[in-house]
């Protein structure tokens, strides 16, 4: 790694309009792989405003290519404010209550969407 410049993180984080609610969202992790968890997706952490409610996590699949193998490093996959809306969508018809209190709510999703 030698005269390689370390990549930053980046910083994204918003506000969605969702059934009467704001609700935050912001950028947990890029596509990275472990040794203990192997290969993991993006993942968002979304909350309400006031930020004292259950916390719900979007976890997205590593991208791979058409054969079904993961891409090469390093990846930084583009979305869109559409993506996590959706995620949303789905994490609530999987019931997860934004205004309930309780542990974090990890929803894995099967791909990313536009």
């Amino acid at each position: 790694m030698h005269g390689q410049k370390k990549r930053r993180k980046r910083h994204l984080s918003g506000i969605i309009e969702m059934e009467g609610m704001n609700l935050s969202w912001e950028l947990v992790s890029e596509p990275q792989r472990s040794r203990e968890h192997g290969y993991q997706g993006m993942q968002f952490s979304v909350r309400t405003e006031d930020q004292s409610h259950r916390e719900l996590i979007l976890a997205y699949p590593f991208p791979k290519t058409s054969l079904g193998k993961p891409l090469p490093f390093p990846q930084r996959p583009k979305f869109s404010e559409k993506t996590i809306e959706s995620g949303i969508r789905k994490a609530l018809a999987a019931g997860w209550n934004p205004v309930s209190r309780g542990k974090v709510f990890v929803h894995y999703l099967p791909e990313m969407s536009d």
